[in-house]
C-alpha cells in the first residue's frame, strides 16, 4: 500500500530550482548518482570486514547502468549497503536544512555554477530531477531481515513510499526522463560521461549488457605517475575536495619497501576554508588494500601539515575497524614517518627549484609550518629551511628570504640573527627599535604574522647563530656592522645631571608601569623605546593570548630615553625652568604610550586622542593660556580583575574659566 509524505520546505525549494532552471551541464546528475552508488559500495565493504551475515554476501560489488530507449528510462543500480524504510526516509525525504539553504542561496547568486557546486551541499541525488520527470528508488538493505522499499517522487511537494519486490541487496535509481532529455537514454552518451567524470571510481561500472567495465576502475593513486595526466590529477582533486579553483601542487608516491603503500596528496591553492567542501575535517582518506578504513585519519601526518588533502592506501595495514588499534600499529607509525618526510622533502625541493611557486604556497600555509617548528621539535631540521621572512635587507615587503640567505649576509662581527615582532610590516618598518640596525647596516627579520609571536619559543638559534629580539635590554651593537655616514651631526646628549633629573621625573610619573627608566645606547632618530628585560621566548605570550581573545596582562618593560633627541632636550628644559607640571606630565604620558603603540601593545590607542589635542593646542600656541589654568589629570587605572589592562584617559579635564577667549 502506497503512503504519501510531504517534503520539507527546503527540499521543495531545492527541487523547484533544479526542475525549472536551465543548466548547461545537466550531465552532472550521472556523476552524482554514480558517486552515491560508490559510497554505498564502500560502506558495504567496510561492514563486511566484521559481519558475514549480510544479504547476498557473495554478490559482486558493482554499479550497473541500463537504458530503455522506448520507455525513455535510465536505471543506475548498485550492490551496495542498501536502505530500509527508515533509512530511505532519512536519506531522501529529508536533507540537511543548512545544505539545502546554502545551495539555494548559491544558485540565486550564480545559477550558471551548478555543475561545479551541486555536489558540495549533500544534495547530489536531487540533481536527477534536472533530467527526469519522475524518480523511483527501489532499495533493499544488507540486513537479511529488512524488507525492500520503493520511494517515488515527481518533483512536487510530496513523495510516496511502498513495499517493493527486490531479491538482491542494493539500490536501483530509475529515472523517467523528460521528453527533451532522450540523449541520456543512449548508451554511447552515458559511456562518454562516465569516462570523463567517473573513470577513477574504484568499482566496475557496466553499461547495458557489457561485461567489461566502462571505467578504468583502478584507483588513480595506484596507477603509475607516468600514466596519469595533469587533467586527471586535477579532476580527482576537485572530486575529492569540491575546491574547483584547483590544487597548488600534488605529490604522487608509491613504495614497496620497507612497506607497500600508495599515496596521492595535494597542497591546496588557498588556505581559505571552503565552507562547502565535503572534506569538513582535517585528515587523509585511509585505505587498507583498497578498502576505505577511515574518512579522516589524523595520524598519517603531523598537525602542522593538516592542510594537506589526499589518500593513503596501504597493503600492509591490517583490516581492523578499531581506530585505536589502527593508530597503535607499527605500520601506522612507519607510514606517518615516511609520508611526512616525503611531503617535507617535496616542499624543500620546491623552495630550491621553484621559488615563486613555493612562496605562493608559503604565504598561504607558512603559519602551519611555523607552528610545527614550535610544537614538533624533532622536525625542526626539516622545517627551518622552509621558513621565509620579509627583512630590512631591501625594505621591499614583496621579497622574502630564507634563514640561509640571511646568514650569508651577516654584517661584520655579527654573531646573532635579529628579529622584530610587529603587528604588520608597516608598523615594524617604522619601529624605533630599528634605528641602530639601519644605521649600522644590520639585517633584521620581520615577524609579522600573528603566529610569529610563538616562533621565539621554537626558533632559538639557526646554524649556531642565536636569534635575538631587537627590543632586548642586553643589546650591544658597538662592534657590529659599520656606522653609515650621517647627513648631519646629532645633537649633543643631555648633561648627566640634566638627564638624571629627567629620568627621575619620568620614573616618578610612570611608576610601576615601567621596570626602569634609563638612557638608550641604540636609539638614533626616535625619542624613546620600550625594552624587554625578560629574554625568554615566552615573553610574547601576551600577544598570543590577545590573539586568542584570552585575558592577558600588559608586560612591564624598561623605558629607554634618547638623550640626544630634541624632545628630550625640550622636556628637560621645561622641567629645569619650572614649566607647567600638567604639560610635563602630559608629554611623559604621551612618550610612554607612543612607545606602547609602536610596539603594537597599546590596549586602547583611541584613548590618547584627548591628550594629543591638548598637546597640539600647546604646540600651536592658540590655547597655551588654557594650560596655565587647566587641571590636567592623566589617570592610568590598575589592571582589572580579569588582568586585562584598562587605560582610563577620560584623562584630560579642562575646567572652564571666564578669562578664556573663544576662537
Amino acid at each position: 500500500m502506497s503512503e504519501q509524505h510531504t517534503f520539507q520546505a527546503e527540499t521543495q525549494q531545492l527541487l523547484n530550482i533544479l526542475i525549472h532552471s536551465l543548466y548547461t551541464e545537466k550531465e552532472i546528475f550521472l556523476r552524482e548518482l554514480i558517486s552515491n552508488a560508490s559510497d554505498a559500495l564502500n560502506r558495504l565493504q567496510f561492514e563486511m570486514l566484521t559481519n558475514d551475515a549480510v544479504q547476498d554476501a557473495q554478490a559482486e560489488l558493482e554499479i550497473r547502468i541500463e537504458v530503455d530507449e522506448d520507455a525513455n528510462t535510465l536505471t543506475i543500480s548498485d550492490s551496495g549497503i542498501g536502505m530500509n524504510r527508515e533509512e530511505i526516509v532519512a536519506g531522501l525525504g529529508t536533507i540537511a536544512k543548512s545544505g539545502a539553504r546554502a545551495f539555494i542561496e548559491a544558485m540565486q547568486e550564480k545559477p550558471e555554477s551548478a555543475a561545479d557546486i551541486i555536489g558540495q551541499f549533500g544534495v547530489g541525488f536531487y540533481s536527477a530531477f534536472m533530467v527526469a520527470k519522475q524518480v523511483d528508488v527501489v532499495s533493499r538493505s544488507y540486513r537479511p531481515e529488512d524488507e525492500a522499499v520503493k520511494w517515488s517522487a515527481t518533483g512536487g511537494v510530496s513523495y510516496t513510499l511502498e513495499a517493493a519486490e527486490k531479491e538482491t541487496r542494493g539500490t536501483s535509481v530509475v529515472l523517467h526522463l523528460k521528453d527533451d532529455e532522450k540523449e541520456f537514454a543512449r548508451e554511447f552518451r552515458l559511456k562518454d560521461i562516465i569516462r570523463r567524470h567517473s573513470d577513477y571510481v574504484a568499482f566496475p561500472i557496466r553499461v547495458g549488457d557489457d561485461d567489461e567495465p566502462t571505467n578504468k576502475q583502478q584507483a588513480i593513486w595506484r596507477r603509475s605517475p607516468s600514466e596519469v595526466e595533469d587533467e586527471e590529477y586535477d579532476s580527482f582533486y576537485k572530486m575529492l575536495t569540491m575546491d574547483f579553483a584547483g590544487a597548488g601542487h600534488h605529490i604522487h608516491m608509491r613504495a614497496d619497501v620497507p612497506m607497500q603503500f600508495y599515496a596521492l596528496l595535494y597542497l591546496p591553492g588557498s588556505a581559505e576554508q571552503n565552507m562547502f567542501s565535503p572534506r569538513n575535517e582535517p585528515g587523509l582518506k585511509l585505505y587498507a588494500r583498497k578498502v576505505l578504513i577511515e574518512e579522516y585519519n589524523r595520524e598519517l601526518l603531523p598537525e602542522y601539515l593538516s592542510f594537506v588533502q589526499g589518500v593513503v592506501d596501504s597493503e600492509d595495514l591490517p583490516l581492523s575497524v578499531s581506530r585505536e588499534s589502527i593508530q597503535a600499529t607499527r605500520v601506522m607509525a612507519s607510514l606517518k614517518k615516511t609520508v611526512t618526510r616525503r611531503v617535507l622533502n617535496e616542499l624543500k625541493r620546491m623552495a630550491k627549484n621553484d621559488r615563486d611557486k613555493y612562496l605562493k604556497f608559503f604565504r598561504e600555509f607558512g603559519a602551519f609550518l611555523k607552528q610545527g617548528l614550535v610544537i614538533e621539535h624533532d622536525d625542526r631540521g626539516d622545517l627551518e629551511p622552509l621558513l621565509f621572512f620579509q627583512t630590512t635587507h631591501d625594505d621591499d615587503p614583496s621579497q622574502y628570504y630564507s634563514l640561509d640567505e640571511v646568514v650569508e649576509r651577516l654584517s661584520e662581527n655579527q654573531e646573532d640573527i635579529y628579529y622584530i615582532i610587529a603587528d604588520d610590516y608597516g608598523s615594524g618598518a617604522r619601529s624605533p627599535h630599528l634605528d641602530v640596525f639601519r644605521q649600522r647596516g644590520i639585517e633584521v627579520l620581520y615577524f609579522t604574522h600573528p603566529v610569529d609571536a610563538m616562533l621565539p619559543m621554537g626558533l632559538t638559534e639557526f646554524k649556531g647563530h642565536k636569534l635575538v629580539s631587537v627590543d632586548s635590554a642586553e643589546l650591544d651593537l658597538d662592534e657590529v656592522g659599520q656606522v653609515e655616514a650621517e647627513a648631519e651631526a646629532p645633537d649633543a646628549p643631555l648633561a648627566s645631571d640634566s638627564f638624571a633629573v629627567l629620568q627621575a621625573r619620568v620614573k616618578a610619573r610612570l611608576g610601576e608601569r615601567v621596570s626602569d627608566v634609563r638612557a638608550s645606547k641604540t636609539l638614533v632618530g626616535s625619542p624613546a623605546r620600550l625594552v624587554s628585560e625578560d629574554e625568554s621566548g615566552s615573553r610574547y605570550m601576551y600577544r598570543i593570548n590577545r590573539l586568542l581573545d584570552k585575558d592577558y596582562e600588559l608586560p612591564v618593560k624598561a623605558l629607554e630615553l634618547n638623550p640626544r633627541h630634541p624632545l628630550m632636550h625640550n622636556l628637560s628644559g621645561l622641567i629645569s625652568d619650572g614649566g607647567d607640571p600638567s604639560l610635563i606630565d602630559a608629554v611623559v604620558e604621551q612618550v610612554f604610550e607612543t612607545a606602547l603603540l609602536q610596539d603594537g601593545i597599546h590596549p586602547d590607542p583611541s584613548s590618547m586622542a584627548a591628550r594629543l589635542t591638548l598637546l597640539m593646542q600647546a604646540a600651536t600656541g592658540s590655547a597655551s593660556a588654557d594650560l596655565a589654568f587647566a587641571e590636567v589629570r592623566t589617570v592610568i587605572s590598575e589592571p582589572a580583575v580579569d588582568d586585562v589592562p584598562q587605560i582610563d584617559l577620560s584623562d584630560i579635564e579642562i575646567e572652564d574659566d571666564e578669562s578664556s577667549t573663544p576662537l
